[in-house]
């Protein structure tokens, strides 16, 4: 079968072998034949073989190098085939033995595609096997699943070889459909986006239209508020110009005091700046000594330590230098005992050689010739005795020198294991000292770190608490100098409470300014709570709005500045908006941020309103800018979004009003300042690191290093233990193989003599028999005693010799041990002999470093006392400088009560000119952030050149009664116009006019109605931009559909050809197999009792494509009702399944059909059925060839072929015998 298989193009993974080349036999070929290249064999007739014959039956596989020159090198298979017309093709297929294979039709060399083409032109299909049915094919055809029925058809219809195709062509159809698809849903959605930007297009122009409106309302509203903050800072000009002059001439009388101030100033600066210098000095002499100092303890640590190794090295040289004398004395011992022996082997040599010339005995020619002769009857007697006694003479010899030498290297070894026993003791000694030593070492190091941590810790302790009680002060102290700065850079707060005071004894109706009636929850709200109260931070709460009035008569009356008041009965309140409570767990009310009594709460929600206080600006951005909610929201910091949406941020006045919150804390800080000088003055006084300290710290670091040398010595000796340890077991090692072959062979020894014996007694009897005579003659006890005589002196000899050698090389192998040990021992000794004088010249470079560094410290201890006392100086030149600038600064504020009244009076027109200034500059600002279009003259700067960054006040009705002649410069720079004129001329008259709020109010609400109306409205601003966009996509969209459309119709016809084609064939075979599985199946269960025969169908799961899905088989035995294939019997399962694959086989149907052994599971009876179907199938179109061992097959065929293997030709022969005529 595997020969057919093979000729015939199937694969080797159905045959009996993974790979082609072990098909090659390389079994056995006959001694007598030769293999030929093309790996047959021939008998060999020139006497030559394949190998030497070792016995009747012995083959080659002892000389496996002549073998494999002769094992066969390929193997081939020749298919002779008739066609209908009688003509012959001879099919040939070689395989060699490194699997390469050659094809050849009618002896010509083919491709192996074209031996299949070949093949399939006589409808013998490889793929499909329709030619042939192997063993395990029926059984496995019977139990096979639907799909390997529907895969199988396909083989054989051919529909298999387009289902790459198919399903290629049904996924690139898949694809192009999703594409089509893809691109229609796109084109649909630009569509609706074009009609949706159209829509936004006139949105966006009716949007355009309002925001013109808007802007214009919003131009006029800012010119009419630039007008008149212009008109009033241009009144109050004149008035402070007036004022100014009268300044001059109180100022000239007071500059003379004022020049002398700033000398003294001066002067103390300069002596400060040399006391610094000094205190500077002095810290890096400190430090430098600090340094010195520290630089000194290294060298007495390693001084010890370098001690402390050199007599280390002074023990371990003494040591070893013992150790060295006793290996010196070792070696003399061993070659005085060698010289020994070796006089005492030439002295017995001498003796030898003189005692072999007494006791030698010659016998004469005569007796010679007679002794020879019958020496020779002897070992002719004798020779087999003799043969195996020297034999056994030979072993003994090689037995005892074998013996000798296990002897040797057994005692060599017992040694050895003594020696290493007794240098490991020696070890453990030497490794339980050391441990002891780094168990006290350790103790001792113990106990010191203890104590040092002790000491060092009380020091970390105390410095730790002079820092923090530092710290703490100096927090303190900058506290208490950030409130004094407050309180000098703004002295008219002290004015502004001495103002309060005073109304309030005179007017009983007065509360309190807001910022004394109220104060922060928490300390973190206390800046945004000052942004938020602005303008109304110093606004007076007063009962009544007559009592108001009062107020601002006597300020004016007694020029005593500005103020802001709320009467508590007519102030207008607004409700406070429900809906920005808890709009944002990051946002709160500032009304819900203050303490104060509930009497003046309608103050406290006025001066609120509805602002909101903000975590941070991004809560703050959500609330104004996402939400949309028209209130002044505050951050953390002072950052503020105003209700119009501007932003304004930085450090202004807030951060000096928020310090006012801080006037209650003061005296505590004052309090807290004295108890932390307290607790400074208790603590004891800072001193660097004790003499106590620096020993413990010396000891230490001996301690340490002493313990680090100790324990690198117990790892050498651990190191060196493990060594010996594993030298020691394998000495034992070698101990415990040695002995027993040295036992074994001593036995072997003893019976090689107990066999020589034996055989030398036989002698002996025959040597007594024959040398009788001769012996009695010579005088001789027999012949032995004879050649004793002669033989004696010479094996005496040899073993005398033999034990002197021994000996020599006894001593010679100790010898040579102990001169290694000996020089290592000296190598040592020179090794810690260097490592010793390297130490004392560290030693000796270490102490004059340490007299170097002793004599720099004496120098910088001398400089710094020398720099102390030019400190204390220093300090004594800057108190007399002080006290002098005190007694200049008492002089000029004597003086200067004159410019006190003039003052005031131009504080406030300047306040009055500062807040116009820095609202005008602030509308200015909005007009350039939000790009408003303000006109200008010819003759102004545009709005890119105004700054952004200056610090503006936020309200011109603040009140302000600083009459800091310092602040003027503030106000004229925050007066400035930055070059910016506003054309007015567009302004209406009437409303150049007017000033009145109302006014103010009208304008923005229109502003208000129209920012409404175009909030409402929210148009898309980019619609005619996106919307040219969109048109262009759509084309560009349309044009990807229709190529999507195109390539989908066209991958859906291909793949509907495919599939239609795949169809037809599938379905062309399954038709003619379905017609005749029927018949075919009743053909062969039909027999005398059921003429009828059984019945079976095939049966398609997918009508539409049936090879995508299962065929089932259904095959019902006679005589029995339907069941499934698995129930069926071994026979009727064998029966089933032939049946279907010679109806699969009369599909195409190949000129021939193999059979292996398919009647295996079968009984007599269906064989004598598959043996009728045979035969009334069988015809010159279709030859049956059946591979059985049923008789009932092959009794009934036509031709029987047998098989057997030609050994000498190392080939396959067949035997044929016609049967036809005898069944006839």
């Amino acid at each position: 079968m595997d020969a057919i298989s093979f000729v015939l193009g199937i694969k080797s993974s159905h045959l009996r072998s993974s790979h082609l080349r072990d098909l090659v036999y390389r079994g056995r070929v006959l001694r007598t034949s030769t293999i030929n290249g093309d790996g047959s064999a021939v008998k060999a007739t020139n006497g030559h073989t394949n190998g030497d014959l070792h016995s009747d039956h012995e083959e080659i596989d002892t000389q496996p190098s002549q073998t494999e020159r002769h094992d066969p090198k390929s193997a081939w298979v020749m298919a002779v085939y008739e066609d209908d017309m009688g003509d012959e093709q001879l099919w040939k297929r070689s395989i060699t033995n490194q699997g390469a294979s050659e094809y050849r039709i009618n002896n010509r060399v083919v491709s192996a595609h074209q031996y299949n083409e070949a093949l399939e032109a006589e409808n013998i299909l490889i793929k499909a096997r329709n030619f042939l049915v192997f063993q395990g094919d029926v059984e496995a055809i019977a139990s096979q699943s639907p799909k390997d029925l529907t895969r199988l058809i396909e083989q054989i219809s051919g529909s298999l070889e387009y289902k790459s195709e198919y399903e290629r062509l049904k996924d690139v159809q898949e694809q192009t459909a999703e594409q089509q698809n893809f691109t229609l849903n796109r084109r649909r959605g630009i569509n609706a986006e074009v009609k949706q930007y159209q829509e936004q297009k006139k949105e966006a122009d009716n949007y355009a239209k309002k925001a013109d409106e808007r802007d214009q309302a919003v131009v006029t509203h800012i010119l009419w508020k630039l007008f008149h903050f212009q008109r009033v800072m241009e009144e109050s000009g004149a008035e402070i110009k007036k004022h100014q002059e009268e300044l001059k001439e109180f100022r000239r009388g007071v500059e003379k005091y004022e020049k002398g101030l700033e000398d003294a100033k001066k002067d103390q600066a300069r002596v400060g700046r040399d006391v610094g210098k000094v205190e500077r000095n002095i810290k890096r002499k400190a430090k430098d000594v600090e340094d010195k100092e520290n630089g000194l303890i290294p060298i007495d640590e390693k001084m010890d330590i370098s001690n402390e190794k050199l007599k280390k090295y002074s023990k371990r040289i003494a040591e070893i230098a013992k150790e060295r004398d006793g290996q010196s004395s070792t070696v003399a011992q061993l070659n005085k005992d060698l010289k020994v022996v070796g006089k005492a082997s030439a002295k017995w040599e001498a003796e030898w050689q003189k005692r072999a010339k007494t006791e030698g005995r010659q016998l004469d020619e005569a007796d010679l010739r007679e002794y020879n002769r019958l020496k020779e009857e002897v070992n002719k007697r004798t020779s087999a005795n003799q043969i195996k006694a020297d034999n056994l003479t030979r072993q003994k010899k090689t037995d005892e020198e074998t013996v000798h030498s296990l002897e040797s290297k057994v005692k060599a070894t017992e040694w050895q294991v003594a020696k290493l026993e007794g240098e490991m003791n020696e070890m453990n000694e030497r490794k339980d000292g050391i441990q002891d030593q780094i168990k006290q070492a350790s103790q001792e190091m113990e106990g010191k770190k203890k104590e040092f941590n002790s000491l060092t810790s009380a020091r970390l302790r105390a410095a730790q608490n002079q820092t923090e009680l530092d710290e703490k002060l100096q927090e303190v102290l900058k506290k208490l100098l950030d409130a004094d700065d407050g309180r000098r850079q703004s002295e008219k707060e002290l004015r502004i409470k001495e103002t309060i005071a005073t109304l309030k004894r005179i007017f009983p109706g007065v509360r309190g300014r807001i910022s004394e009636l109220c104060k922060p929850k928490l300390k973190k709200y206390g800046e945004a709570v000052s942004t938020v109260l602005g303008r109304h931070f110093d606004a007076v709460v007063v009962d009544n709005e007559k009592t108001a009035k009062d107020c601002i008569q006597y300020l004016r009356d007694q020029r005593a500045g500005q103020a802001t008041f709320i009467p508590l009965d007519s102030i207008q309140v607004k409700p406070i908006s429900s809906n920005l409570k808890g709009m944002h767990r990051g946002m709160r009310m500032a009304i819900d941020t203050i303490e104060y009594e509930s009497s003046v709460e309608r103050a406290m929600s006025y001066a609120c309103g509805n602002a909101v206080v903000c975590d941070d600006l991004g809560v703050a951005k959500y609330i104004c800018y996402e939400k949309g909610v028209e209130a002044k929201a505050v951050t953390l910091d002072g950052t503020v979004i105003h209700k119009g949406g501007l932003m304004t941020g930085g450090r202004g006045p807030g951060q000096q009003n928020a310090r006012r919150w801080e006037d209650a804390e003061v005296e505590n800080l004052r309090r807290l300042k004295d108890n932390l000088l307290a607790e400074i003055a208790s603590l004891p006084k800072g001193h660097r690191r004790g003499t106590e300290e620096e020993t413990l710290q010396g000891d230490l670091t001996g301690l340490e290093q002493r313990l680090t040398y100790a324990r690198e010595e117990l790892k050498g000796l651990e190191r060196n233990l493990s060594s010996k340890a594993k030298e020691t077991d394998f000495a034992r090692r070698q101990l415990e193989e040695a002995k027993p072959k040295y036992e074994e062979r001593l036995r072997e020894l003893r019976n090689v003599e107990e066999n020589l014996r034996e055989f030398v007694d036989a002698i002996g009897e025959v040597e007594d028999e024959v040398f009788t005579d001769f012996c009695q003659r010579l005088r001789y006890d027999n012949i032995r005693t004879y050649e004793a005589q002669q033989g004696s002196l010479q094996q005496e000899g040899a073993q005398k010799k033999l034990e002197f050698n021994m000996q020599k090389s006894k001593l010679e192998n100790q010898l040579s041990f102990e001169n290694q040990r000996l020089r290592t021992t000296q190598d040592r000794i020179k090794t810690l002999e260097a490592q010793s004088k390297r130490d004392q010249t560290l030693i000796s470079e270490l102490e004059i470093e340490k007299a170097t560094i002793k004599g720099d410290l004496d120098t910088l201890n001398a400089e710094l006392e020398q720099l102390k006392q030019q400190l204390e100086d220093e300090k004594a030149k800057y108190d007399q400088k002080a006290e002098k600038v005190a007694e200049q600064r008492r002089q000029v504020q004597k003086r200067g009560k004159n410019v006190e009244g003039t003052l005031k009076l131009v504080a406030g027109l300047e306040a009055e000119i500062h807040g116009n200034a820095s609202s005008r500059y602030a509308l200015l600002r909005r007009c350039k952030l939000e790009d408003i279009d303000l006109p200008l003259t010819q003759d102004s700067k545009t709005l890119d050149q105004l700054p952004v960054d200056e610090l503006l006040q936020n309200d011109p009705d603040e009140m302000d009664l600083d009459d800091d002649p310092n602040s003027s410069s503030v106000h004229r720079q925050a007066a400035c116009d930055y070059g910016i004129d506003v054309y007015f001329e567009d302004l209406e008259d009437d409303l150049k006019e007017n000033a009145d709020e109302k006014l103010d109010e009208e304008l923005q609400e229109r502003i208000d109605a129209l920012n409404s109306d175009l909030a409402k409205m929210a148009p898309n601003m980019r619609a005619i931009e996106r919307l040219e966009g969109v048109e262009n996509k759509l084309k560009s969209t349309e044009k990807d559909f229709e190529d999507a459309r195109k390539q989908a119709k066209k991958a859906k016809d291909d793949f509907q050809a495919v599939k239609e084609h795949r169809f037809e064939l599938f379905n062309k075979a399954f038709s003619h197999i379905s017609e005749q599985i029927s018949q075919v199946y009743k053909d062969l269960t039909r027999s005398v009792n059921f003429s009828m025969g059984g019945q079976a169908y095939l049966d398609m799961e997918d009508s539409d494509e049936p090879y995508l899905e299962g065929i089932k088989y259904h095959a019902m035995p006679p005589m029995k009702r339907f069941r499934d294939m698995e129930h069926l019997s071994g026979g009727e399962k064998t029966m089933a399944a032939l049946a279907l694959l010679f109806a699969i086989h009369s599909y195409q149907p190949s000129p021939f059909f193999v059979l292996d052994e398919v009647d295996a599971a079968l009984d007599n009876a269906n064989v004598a059925k598959i043996s009728n179907y045979i035969r009334e199938h069988a015809g010159p179109g279709m030859q049956f060839i059946v591979i059985s061992l049923k008789t009932g097959l092959f009794q009934g065929s036509e031709a029987l072929v047998g098989i057997y293997r030609d050994q000498a030709a190392n080939s396959s022969k067949a035997l044929t015998l016609d049967v036809g005529p005898i069944l006839i």
